[in-house]
């Protein structure tokens, strides 16, 4: 973004959000606390993707700098995020999810030690159901096996980053699973250990049949169905409230 390196941020964390006024602040100040705790240079940006509620407002109030778009889309709104980054390592991270000091101290080291990219383990806010429970943790699994990363936490150096043009905008959803492939060609994976904690709201708030309904539209589909707003109605559909919301969130 053209500013002098030498005063750059060391890592900028890039939160895209639409509608997020509620788990926004939870967001914001877990990345600041991480962040000081690290002992690490850096900038949080909000890429605003024309959220009508006070999104904008609250990551201004808890110093993040926002970035206006139009997308409705979640990798142009990263990409929108990523081009007003001054950091050397991109941090990702979703408007509902909390970092720890140590998965950011994680993603350091990584980079540290030749990574280009990679993620971190995840945990769920409050209470969701078993059978969620047991699928996610085997997909984390996989997604640890095949060297993808989850959007909740996702982190790479903008140098890789720019050499495989980011992220391909053509997908509305799974665009961490194509970036991933591509840095792999052009660096290493690297699993950070320590869990971020992300929203189970998703899984409290829709069933069982539901959600496997839309993965089962979205497997048959293949990439052509990942490319379409309405074969991703799970991601750009109104939320549903949180039937169970975890006290604090505000989700209520």
């Amino acid at each position: 973004s053209g500013r002098d390196p030498v005063t750059a941020p060391r890592v900028s964390f890039v939160v895209p959000a639409w509608n997020e006024e509620r788990l926004l602040p939870r967001t914001l100040r877990a990345i600041h606390r991480a962040a000081q705790a690290a002992g690490v240079t850096y900038q949080v940006i909000v890429a605003d993707d024309a959220s009508t509620d006070r999104t904008a407002e609250v990551a201004r109030a808890e110093g993040a700098e926002v970035v206006p778009c139009e997308n409705r889309q979640i990798a142009a709104t990263r990409n929108a995020g990523a081009r007003a980054a001054d950091g050397a390592l991109l941090v990702f991270v979703d408007a509902d999810t909390e970092v720890t000091p140590d998965a950011v101290r994680g993603a350091l080291e990584a980079v540290d030690g030749g990574a280009t990219h990679g993620g971190a383990d995840l945990t769920w806010d409050g209470a969701i159901p078993l059978w969620s429970w047991v699928l996610l943790r085997t997909t984390l699994l996989l997604y640890r096996l095949g060297k993808l990363a989850s959007g909740a936490f996702f982190f790479c150096t903008r140098e890789a980053f720019e050499r495989v043009g980011g992220f391909d905008e053509s997908y509305y959803a799974a665009e961490e699973y194509d970036l991933a492939k591509k840095l792999e060609r052009v660096g290493r994976h690297a699993w950070v250990r320590d869990r971020v904690v992300t929203s189970g709201r998703k899984l409290r708030a829709h069933s069982a049949g539901e959600l496997l309904r839309e993965t089962a539209r979205l497997m048959f589909g293949g990439r052509r169905a990942l490319q379409r707003r309405d074969r991703t109605g799970l991601w750009y559909e109104p939320r549903k409230e949180d039937p169970r919301a975890p006290e604090g969130t505000d989700e209520r």
